[in-house]
């Protein structure tokens, strides 16, 4: 009851695959080695496993096809696409395979929609499927439901996981399909895992507006057997594809190139930046020393003025008082005195109100002091994060030039793969120049023989002459050696046609070779191309790497800078500028400062040394000009110079 209904197309063979899995060319035999064949043949195959193997092979060629034919489209796809009509065309065939045939009163029943109607009960979601299909007016019968059915569900990218439920509820699929039935076997899995790939697809059908009953589903197979001009078509593209690979690889090394040129313009300008704040930063802080010196000896001389006026009040009070006693002598005196008094309060309080306003002035301008100080550190932050933000902008770079490393290394294996193709190549021009061998030796042999025959047929000429006037008398008896002779010398002819055939034959074998040879040439010169432009990359690939490393070494450089200028700083954060009235004697010859010794301060350690003690000069990462340095400092600084040295 099976194999009743089956399919004209099932009967075909499966279809040859490729590497790539492509479809391959099928040479037909003829009748008789056919019959040969099959008669050579110890046993035959399972005529359903045959089937369910070529629905397999279909189900992944034309799954394989739309997926790629739909990438290459670039948009959504609708139902006039020759791809997607094969593909349901395919599916419909793998649903029907081994389906079961119901009798009723009328005619027999064998459709599709009996499975898929149980989709409904066992996935919950395919309900509006099969609510919408049965609202669609246009169709009437079973299998136009069924294929508007596969259509919807294809725009839902949801027909994997549909037919995957009914494959797992085998029980419910043997109502409708027999045991040996597609949808039965592995194979159906396998087309069910299939689909997935599926869902990278967008589809736009209208549904509503075809004719679904009446279409006849027949498999084009001319869509899915290559020749060799198709194969020849598909190398140019793959060769212009590489060509367009090799033009997007220039132009990202020329867009890295200029980012490179910019980066290393942006870390001249940050480093120049930066030693202007840092010069900045050593101004500001002098000037916060100086300040706060000014402020130590101004709160001094507010001490000397309190104390002045406090002992200045004490007099005015004791004179207060002895001017109480002697205020009953005098009142006008002591009037006079008391004004006098009054005023020189009223002036004091004028003085102690000013110094108290200078202080607030000053307390004001510490405060503004401060507040520059941590704007400048806030602007160092800045400028260290934007270096932070550039060393990640260079890790970028190298990962990008690590992934050209690796392109130019798929491109080698190309390149690899092509000489053994050139070698192979080049056997096969050294076997056709040794059959060319030969065959220059064949005609030179038959060279040689065509003269000796024409060497002999003279001579016999000239013997027949001599002998014409002796043979004349002997005709009679002769004239059966002259027939023999005749059918000798036909012989001979034919012998020469069939050489000079041969011979032509050869020619046109040379030429073709020949030809082969030209093709081989353009071949090479085509392959000395493709090294030159490897070796080009190469070379672009050399310098950019050059380039990189000399960065990171500039980098480097200027980190190291940056840690020198960071140490100086904190060494110069803990030093103290000594004053000059408590320093007596020099530190290190401890000689008494006077007219003619005079005091000088190092710039490195601040303290106070005699001019033959600090006599030197060296530039300091405070200050790039050279400046006073004590004898100690000056050693010490020399040698981390030499120990920085490499």
């Amino acid at each position: 009851m099976a194999t009743r209904g089956r399919p004209p197309f099932l009967q075909v063979p499966a279809p040859v695959l490729g590497p790539n899995g492509r479809g391959l060319a099928v040479r037909r035999l003829p009748r008789g080695e056919d019959r040969a064949g099959r008669g050579a043949a110890p046993a035959t195959k399972d005529p359903t496993a045959v089937e369910r193997a070529n629905l397999l092979n279909m189900a992944k060629l034309s799954i394989k096809g739309l997926i790629e034919s739909a990438l290459s489209f670039g948009r959504t796809l609708d139902s006039d696409y020759p791809p997607l009509q094969q593909f349901f065309v395919v599916m419909e065939h793998c649903l029907k395979h081994g389906l079961k045939v119901r009798k009723s009163f009328l005619s027999y029943n064998k459709t599709i929609w009996g499975p898929l109607e149980l989709v409904e009960k066992l996935y919950p979601e395919a309900e509006e499927i099969g609510a919408s299909v049965r609202d669609l007016p246009g169709l009437k019968t079973p299998l136009g439901r069924a294929r508007a059915w596969l259509r919807l569900a294809l725009m839902q990218k949801k027909m994997a996981d549909y037919l995957r439920c009914l494959i797992i509820q085998r029980d419910l699929l043997s109502e409708f399909y027999e045991y040996h039935a597609l949808m039965m076997e592995e194979e159906g899995a396998v087309i069910v895992g299939l689909l997935v790939g599926l869902n990278v697809i967008d589809a736009n059908l209208c549904v509503k507006g075809e004719d679904l009953d009446s279409q006849v589903g027949v498999i084009d197979f001319s869509m899915y057997l290559k020749n060799e001009e198709d194969i020849e078509n598909e190398r140019d593209v793959q060769i212009a594809a590489i060509l367009d690979q090799k033009n997007y690889v220039e132009e990202l090394n020329r867009q890295l190139n200029s980012t490179v040129s910019s980066l290393h313009s942006r870390v001249d300008s940050l480093e120049k930046s930066n030693t202007k704040l840092i010069e900045e930063l050593a101004i500001a802080k002098n000037n916060i020393i100086k300040l706060q010196e000014e402020n130590h000896q101004l709160r001094s001389e507010n001490k000397l003025i309190l104390m002045k006026t406090q002992q200045h009040l004490e007099v005015t009070k004791v004179d207060v008082e002895t001017e109480l006693q002697t205020y009953k002598h005098s009142r006008q005196g002591l009037d006079e005195m008391y004004n006098e008094a009054r005023r020189q309060l009223r002036d004091e309080s004028q003085l102690r109100q000013d110094v108290e306003n200078e202080l607030a002035v000053q307390v004001s301008m510490k405060h503004e002091i401060e507040l520059a100080m941590k704007l400048l550190e806030k602007d160092i932050h800045e400028k260290q994060d934007t270096l932070i933000g550039l060393r990640q902008q260079l890790e970028e770079v190298k990962a990008i030039n690590i992934e050209m490393y690796q392109k130019l290394q798929g491109s080698e294996d190309g390149l690899k793969e092509k000489n053994e193709i050139i070698a192979r190549l080049e056997e096969k021009t050294n076997k056709i120049t040794a059959a060319m061998r030969q065959l220059e030796q064949r005609l030179q042999q038959a060279e040689k023989a065509q003269m000796e025959a024409e060497d002999e047929d003279k001579k016999y000429l000239q013997e027949c002459q001599s002998k014409s006037d002796s043979l004349q008398k002997q005709i009679s008896q002769k004239e059966k050696q002259l027939v023999q002779l005749e059918t000798d010398l036909k012989i001979e002819k034919e012998w020469r046609q069939t050489l000079q055939e041969d011979l032509q034959k050869e020619k046109d074998a040379l030429s073709h070779l020949r030809n082969e040879t030209q093709q081989i040439i353009s071949l090479k010169k085509e392959f000395l191309n493709i090294q030159d432009e490897n070796q080009q990359l190469k070379k672009i690939y050399h310098e950019q790497e050059q380039a990189l490393q000399e960065l990171g070494n500039k980098l480097s450089e200027s980190k190291l800078k940056i840690e020198d200028i960071k140490e100086a700083n904190k060494a110069l954060q803990g030093l103290v500028w000594l004053k000059d009235k408590e320093a007596t004697h020099c530190k290190l010859c401890e000689k008494e400062f006077s007219l003619s010794k005079r005091k000088h301060h190092c710039r490195n350690c601040g303290e106070i040394f005699c001019n033959a003690c600090s006599d030197n000069e060296l530039p300091l990462p405070s200050s790039p000009k050279p400046v006073r340095v004590c004898d100690s400092c000056h050693a010490l600084l020399i040698q981390r110079c030499s120990s920085n040295l490499p």
